[in-house]
């Protein structure tokens, strides 16, 4: 981008004209110091041939001529030597600085321009989402009301198609504000992630039994210390992609362990899976969207998994996914056991 190739271009100036004043300083203070000792070094010598013609020698000549003027000669030498070196190693100074200024200025700039284009993204992929069922429920409106014979029945077709739309609006700006919300910590308490499965399968049941999907939990009660609503809409959001990806009559297998001081819950389905290319992608907001909004049979809007992922990163946990095309994908969330 532009704008952030001027900024980096602006940072660079000023780091360098940073690194140049104390270049300027130090050289400065070089420079005082050792013409100081030049200064002493000629007047000690001076004393010294001084005292010696007092002391009628007579082997060193008179001041102004041979020796004092060669010494004075190798004082100026040694001054304009001085100079000049510390004018070369301030010239490379300032030509490495740069490159490192540009390259650090880069670095420093990295995160904001990644910030900046992922948030430019973010909003270009809610617009798109938003606009696909704003438009639909203008069109139905628009269409309803030029309508010069209307029905009953039209009419309340036209309710229920507006109302999906409505519901999708809400789901997707219900799913923003979540993703954009602070983690709150402050009121975790002690939860049964037992219970919280349960609950979150009882949501997914009837997509469940459209599908004709089989649920198998197994595992021990375990607890921790999270949100008992953040986790519950954690597995509500595994279980639901779980079955909007598997293959009528599938199944999915919930699996709940302890290990040493971590929580180990996997789910797996027998799907349609994820091929590798997308794997490091699958926790984006938009992901799905962005594969293939057009072509997908599957509704949804790829936020659940940047959800799943928030929520787990909340409490401290991590999760993980492997995956076989066409053979299924597992997903394995860690969370910390309640000490």
């Amino acid at each position: 981008m532009k704008l952030f190739q001027s900024a980096r271009l602006k940072l660079t100036g000023w780091y360098l004209l940073i690194i140049a004043f104390i270049s300027l300083l130090f050289s400065t203070a070089i420079y005082r110091s050792q013409l100081t000792e030049l200064t002493r070094f000629e007047s000690l010598q001076r004393q010294r041939l001084e005292q010696r013609l007092e002391q009628g020698t007579g082997v060193f000549p008179m001041r102004g001529t041979g020796i004092f003027v060669l010494d004075q000669e190798l004082i100026d030498e040694t001054r304009n030597r001085l100079l000049t070196t510390l004018a070369i190693f301030n010239g490379c100074l300032l030509v490495i600085a740069g490159g490192l200024s540009y390259f650090l200025a880069g670095q420093t700039l990295k995160p904001i321009e990644e910030m900046v284009e992922e948030q430019s993204r973010f909003v270009g992929d809610a617009s798109h989402e938003l606009r696909t069922p704003i438009t639909s429920l203008l069109v139905n409106l628009e269409v309803f009301l030029r309508g010069k014979k209307l029905t009953l029945k039209d009419a309340t077709s036209v309710i229920q198609t507006s109302v999906k739309d409505v519901r999708h609006l809400q789901y997707l700006s219900n799913s923003l504000l979540s993703l954009s919300q602070k983690a709150e910590t402050t009121a975790y308490t002690r939860v049964n992630l037992r219970e919280s499965i349960d609950e979150a399968a009882s949501k997914t049941l009837p997509h469940r039994r459209k599908k004709k999907i089989l649920l198998k939990i197994t595992g021990k009660e375990i607890f921790v210390k999270g949100s008992k609503d953040e986790l519950i809409e954690l597995f509500t959001i595994l279980i639901d992609n779980a079955t909007k990806y598997n293959h009528p009559k599938g199944k999915i297998n919930i699996i709940l362990q302890s290990v040493k001081n971590i929580a180990l819950i996997s789910v797996k389905d027998t799907g349609i899976g994820i091929k590798a290319l997308d794997l490091p992608h699958i926790f984006d907001r938009f992901y799905r969207a962005d594969l293939s909004r057009s072509s997908s049979k599957v509704e949804g809007y790829g936020l659940g998994l940047s959800i799943a992922k928030k929520i787990v990163s909340a409490h401290k946990g991590t999760i993980t996914v492997s995956s076989q095309p066409e053979k299924g994908s597992t997903f394995q969330v860690r969370l910390p056991l309640l000490s």
